[in-house]
C-alpha cells in the first residue's frame, strides 16, 4: 500500500512538472522607460491611459478596444471622450482607476503623481511608464506601446510613416538659404515661449526656423518689450482658443506695424494639441510649421 502511494505521488509530481513546463506563460517581465521592471499579462485587455497623449497613441494603433479609462482632457480622436474619466493626468483619481480593474496602466513621467503610481503598484496593478522628450523618443514610445498591446506591426507602420514625413520636411527646408526668426507664444497670456529642451523647439528647427527663445529655460516668460526687441519674422500663437480671442491678441500686436511678422502678415494661430502632446500628431505640427515658416517651399501644399 505504501509502495502504491509512493508511485501515485511520483506520478502527480511528474504531471505537475509537465503541466507547468508546457502551459502558456501568463505573465512577462518588461522594462519601462524609467528603468523599472514591470510584470504584466501577455495580452492586457483592460488598459487605463493616464495621459491624453497615451490615449492618442492607443487609438493610433487601433487598440482602443482595450481602453477602459482615460484622463480628463483625452479629447482626440472624438471617440476618446466616451470613455470613463479617471481625473486629470496631474491629479489622478485612484479609486476610479482601481474600480475599472485594469490589467495595465500606462503612465507618463512628466505629470503623473509618483504617489499614485506607487499606490497602484502596491495593489498589484501593473504600471508601465514612458518619458518621451523628443520626436525620436515619441516614436520609440509608440513602438513600446505597440509591443505591450500586441500591435507591433501597426506601431512599426505608424513610425515608418512618421519618419518618412519628417524626412520629407527636413529635405525641403534644407533647400532654404535663410532661417526666419520665429517667436512661438504658448497661450494668450502671459507671454510664454519655448526653450531648447522642448518638442516645439525641435519642430521649429526641423521646419527651417530659428527659435528666438532658445535656451536652458523650457518655458521662459517675456515682456512685450522683449518680444518687440527680438523682432520676430514669424509669430506663432498656440492655443485652444479661436475666433474672437485670437483676433483680439492679433489686434494687440498690430499696434506695432513695424514688427517684421506684422508688417509681412505672418502672425498665425495654431492648435496647441499639435505641438504640446507627444503623439504622432507632432508630425502634423511639423508639416504645418514648415508651411508657415517656408511657404515658398510648400506652395503645392497650401
Amino acid at each position: 500500500m505504501i509502495k502504491l502511494y509512493g508511485t501515485i505521488l511520483k506520478l502527480i509530481v511528474v504531471f505537475m512538472i509537465v503541466a507547468v513546463t508546457f502551459s502558456p506563460a501568463v505573465a512577462r517581465q518588461v522594462i519601462d522607460q524609467l528603468g523599472r521592471q514591470v510584470a504584466l499579462s501577455d495580452d492586457p485587455q483592460r488598459v487605463v491611459s493616464l495621459a491624453p497623449s497615451i490615449t492618442e497613441i492607443i487609438f493610433a494603433l487601433g487598440q482602443e478596444h482595450r481602453l477602459k479609462g482615460v484622463t480628463r482632457y483625452s479629447d482626440f480622436p472624438e471617440e476618446a471622450v466616451n470613455f470613463p474619466r479617471v481625473g486629470s493626468y496631474v491629479q489622478l483619481d485612484l479609486e476610479k482607476i482601481v474600480a475599472l480593474k485594469p490589467t495595465l496602466c500606462i503612465a507618463i513621467k512628466d505629470g503623473n503623481p509618483v504617489e499614485v503610481v506607487e499606490r497602484l503598484e502596491s495593489l498589484k496593478i501593473p504600471v508601465y511608464a514612458v518619458d518621451p522628450r523628443n520626436l525620436n523618443a515619441v516614436m520609440e514610445t509608440i513602438l513600446e506601446i505597440g509591443m505591450l498591446l500586441d500591435a507591433s506591426e501597426a506601431a512599426k507602420a505608424l513610425v515608418a510613416n512618421m519618419q518618412y514625413r519628417i524626412q520629407r520636411v527636413r529635405s525641403r527646408v534644407a533647400e532654404a538659404s535663410y532661417r526666419p526668426l520665429v517667436f512661438y507664444q504658448v497661450g494668450i497670456f502671459p507671454i510664454v515661449s519655448v526653450g531648447t529642451n522642448t518638442f516645439i523647439h525641435e519642430l521649429i528647427v526641423f521646419a527651417g526656423g530659428s527659435n528666438l527663445a532658445e535656451g536652458p529655460i523650457p518655458y521662459p516668460r517675456f515682456s512685450r518689450e522683449q518680444v518687440l526687441f527680438l523682432s520676430p519674422e514669424v509669430f506663432i500663437i498656440s492655443s485652444m482658443a479661436k475666433g474672437e480671442i485670437f483676433e483680439r491678441v492679433k489686434a494687440e500686436w498690430n499696434r506695432w506695424p513695424d514688427l517684421p511678422a506684422i508688417k509681412n502678415h505672418r502672425i498665425f494661430l495654431v492648435d496647441s494639441s499639435l505641438f504640446d502632446r507627444p503623439t504622432p500628431r507632432l508630425v502634423d505640427g511639423l508639416e504645418l510649421l514648415g508651411r508657415l515658416i517656408h511657404p515658398e517651399l510648400f506652395e503645392e501644399e497650401q
